[in-house]
């Protein structure tokens, strides 16, 4: 799930009362289930856009990393310009602008324009997303959040269930001869219906003090990622080359020079892109690495296993699509369940414990490929898909909330923001770093014969790494605070009253 920018403030009610209230709820709810659908329904599409257009393994991996790259690199100022010029007006240039690049990628003529207009797409999801739970902040008071997010987790496991489904069927309905342009077309009447219905019931809201753009902190963490990315994608289609380590170790030196800048803007004028002093406080700097590296494994996770069903094991788009039900429902009754009953009884325990459950399908899954080999059928795959996605329920939704439970409350935008986006660098470098745990394994020249058998190994060889890393993730749960502070007695009154010398957002009519 995509944490999204979080301003916590007291704010009046909606002139228009409730009915208007829900009805702003439901068009941000919409956007952001266009985008979690998107990036699902992508990766079933992956071997079908593969087979008719010809691309290359190192393109499909920018087809979808490309998406999360932008998002990633635009998050933090996606928060600021609503900030700055209004979540709403921010919020449908956004949606806008997403509609626009879904109708460039479903009438891509080639692999690099699909690319293009993907990358296009994940920066107007960066405009649109960042804007929802600010605009559901501004709309709701706090003592009727706890509902909000428990209804944002359902969405979540709509969006994991749906995502797949439509793919599928879109894809292989194969409408008007369109192969899988669909998937991306879909998006054109729900855009335009979100784009109408947003401007009239949407509230306008504004930060009560507008900070300044930081286009250079966004031009270094956009420069030190593709530095880290592009050889890693490229790197094993082009024999390793020397360039592609001096390019990930230069990474390196942009990230620090990146720091350097932030601590000198942040002295100089208040309005870093990064609020380094949050980095001081334990638990969010435990949940920003918990997030990057659960964003890692998933990102490798979900293009392994859509290359493993239906190129390694030969299924339709279908097939593969309805063999992931069992995994999203699971995803979706155990996030409603993490939220509103166990985190407030359990606290942290909860979320490690779905680092281990999740853990524990993993490695059923693994042992299950190895024994049936290309003989394994969907329902054997049932019984791991539901611990995995049980573990990964328990997980993406109460994350965030632990993550933001101890800090102060005037950087808690920028914290959400940081969320999303370490979130989504973590998804992409995840995405990168199947050319090395993937298709290292893989021979480059294969006979009909040995694709299967080389893609299961792959797959078996993939899902070690995916383990490891969610223990890495349930080891790094410590340091999270073993209770949110939203669930301690008098958090919610705390939160109805603006802190000391803190201003009330400012409502524009």
């Amino acid at each position: 799930m995509h944490s999204t920018d979080i301003a916590h403030a007291r704010t009046p009610e909606p002139a228009t009362g409730d009915r208007r209230r829900w009805f702003a709820l439901a068009i941000v709810m919409t956007a952001a289930f266009m985008d979690l659908v998107d990036v699902t329904i992508v990766n079933i599409a992956v071997p079908s856009i593969q087979r008719d257009e010809g691309a290359t393994f190192s393109q499909i991996q920018w087809i979808t990393a490309g998406y999360a790259l932008a998002f990633a690199a635009g998050l933090v100022t996606g928060g600021r310009l609503g900030d700055i010029h209004g979540r709403k007006r921010v919020f449908l240039v956004g949606i806008g602008g997403f509609t626009v690049a879904s109708a460039l990628c479903g009438l891509a003529v080639n692999p690099e324009m699909l690319v293009a207009s993907r990358i296009l797409q994940g920066a107007m999801a960066a405009l649109m997303v960042p804007q929802v739970l600010s605009i559901v902040h501004a709309t709701f008071p706090a003592h009727e959040r706890g509902k909000v997010f428990g209804l944002f987790g359902a969405i979540v496991g709509l969006g994991a269930v749906s995502g797949p489904l439509l793919g599928a069927l879109l894809t292989e309905g194969n409408l008007f001869g369109l192969e899988w342009r669909p998937i991306f077309l879909i998006n054109l009447p729900v855009g335009v219906a979100a784009l109408v219905l947003g401007s009239r019931f949407i509230t306008e809201s504004k930060a009560p003090r507008a900070l300044k753009l930081d286009l250079p902190g966004v031009a270094l963490v956009t420069l030190a990622l593709l530095m880290l990315l592009y050889p890693l994608t490229r790197g094993r289609e082009l024999g390793w080359p020397v360039w592609g380590y001096a390019s990930m170790a230069g990474a390196l030196v942009v990230f620090a020079a990146l720091v350097a800048y932030e601590r000198a803007k942040g002295a100089r004028d208040g309005s870093p892109l990064i609020e380094l002093s949050l980095f001081r406080v334990k638990s969010f700097a435990a949940g920003i690495a918990v997030q990057t590296v659960f964003g890692v494994g998933l990102g490798v996770f979900f293009l392994v296993w859509t290359l493993y069903m239906q190129i390694g094991l030969g299924w339709s788009a279908l097939r593969a699509g309805l063999t992931g039900v069992p995994f999203s429902v699971a995803v979706s009754v155990a996030a409603g369940m993490s939220v509103q009953q166990l985190v407030p009884r359990f606290g942290r325990k909860v979320l490690q414990a779905g680092a281990l459950v999740m853990a524990a399908g993993v490695l059923i899954y693994l042992a299950e490929a190895e024994r049936y080999g290309l003989g394994i059928t969907s329902w054997q795959m049932a019984l791991p898909l539901v611990v995995m996605g049980a573990g990964m329920g328990l997980i993406v939704a109460p994350l965030t909330d632990a993550v933001l439970s101890e800090v102060p409350r005037e950087h808690a935008g920028s914290a959400s923001g940081l969320i999303n986006t370490v979130q989504q660098m973590g998804h992409a470098l995840g995405l990168g770093l199947v050319s090395v745990v993937f298709f290292g394994v893989i021979d480059e020249r294969l006979a009909p014969a040995e694709v299967g058998p080389a893609f299961v190994d792959g797959f078996t060889h993939a899902l070690g790494w995916v383990a490891a890393v969610l223990g890495a993730i349930f080891l790094l749960m410590f340091a999270l605070p073993k209770r949110p502070a939203q669930h301690v007695e008098g958090a919610a009154d705390a939160e109805e009253a603006p802190a000391a010398g803190e201003k009330e957002p400012e409502l524009v009519p």
